[in-house]
């Protein structure tokens, strides 16, 4: 699927409304959708208990903090991808502090290519993370097939006395036999010595 089709969640946490509707007017309900607002961190944090987004758009300063612990913690906690809008005087200093987290930053005031080309690097962060959550699964899934297999292995060493080559073997001639991946028959040995 091309990223010009994907559509992706957006939380704009900011307290100024002309900066909210400069930046909803940019996101088009096509590829954003949806785009709520949280008038501070506290809204957000709230906001993002309730559902996950791709996106975490924050504009510094806000009534309640200057977002920078803020936007770290979505970093840390979630897998949205954060940009963090900065005045200009104080850019380089908050963008030490996050960059090593992840936290995407621009410095206000920024234009309207600007702000698009930074969602474009959003997306891409978005998808690349998204190719890794897959591959954690993948891994993790296997982890746990590895798990119930050497849990059958275990049995079929403790109940028919089998030695553990012995075990590993009958496991995998079965699902050869059977047709059937080596953690169904796992699981039926599972069942039936447990």
């Amino acid at each position: 699927m091309s990223l010009k089709e994907r559509i992706y969640s957006i939380l704009i946490v900011s307290a100024a409304d002309n900066f909210n509707s400069s930046l909803k007017e940019l996101l088009s309900e096509s590829k954003y959708s949806p785009v709520c607002i949280a008038a501070s961190i506290s809204e957000a944090k709230r906001e993002i208990l309730e559902r996950s987004y791709d996106f975490v758009l924050i504009n510094s300063p806000l009534p309640d903090d200057n977002g920078t612990k803020f936007s770290i913690d979505v970093c840390s906690r979630s897998n949205a991808i954060v940009l963090l809008f900065i005045r200009n005087e104080i850019y380089y200093s908050i963008y030490d502090k996050v960059a090593e987290y992840g936290v995407f930053t621009l410095s206000k005031p920024v234009s309207r290519q600007a702000v698009f080309q930074a969602l474009d690097w959003l997306a891409s962060a978005r998808e690349r993370l998204r190719k890794l959550e897959k591959k954690t699964v993948s891994i993790e899934e296997k982890m746990e097939e590895i798990r119930i297999v050497n849990r059958a292995k275990w049995l079929l060493i403790e109940v028919l006395k089998m030695t553990e080559a012995d075990a590993h073997r009958y496991i995998e001639k079965q699902a050869m036999d059977r047709c059937i991946s080596k953690r169904a028959v796992a699981e039926d040995i599972i069942r039936t010595y447990s």
